[in-house]
């Protein structure tokens, strides 16, 4: 289980090895952060390094327990879905794949 706060996006990245994280399914990003996006110039890899861009708990489960947990919070009227995957890897990293781009750390 995951705060993405401290660390945002990328946070994950402390806690895993040889592990690649795919977050190619995330929540849309509300208007907040991109008036911080724009106001600031700040290019969007490094937004997803500093804020959680709106996506804020992540919980690493294998796939068929994931739709019980999504069931769960919907009962409580909070937004659940499935943003991506884990796979195998030499070393650990992560891809997001949004709007504005993939970016990999």
């Amino acid at each position: 289980m995951i705060h993405c706060s401290g660390g945002a996006q990328t946070k994950i990245l402390h806690f895993i090895d040889n592990l690649h994280i795919v977050k190619d399914n995330m929540f849309p990003i509300p208007p907040l952060f991109k008036l911080i996006q724009e106001q600031s110039q700040t290019d969007w890899k490094e937004m997803y390094q500093v804020f959680n861009c709106g996506h804020r708990m992540e919980i690493y489960v294998s796939p068929e327990i994931a739709e019980d947990i999504i069931n769960i919070s919907k009962s409580y009227h909070v937004a659940a879905q499935i943003i991506g995957r884990v796979e195998a890897s030499a070393s650990k990293k992560l891809t997001i794949k949004s709007e504005f781009g993939v970016f990999e750390y």
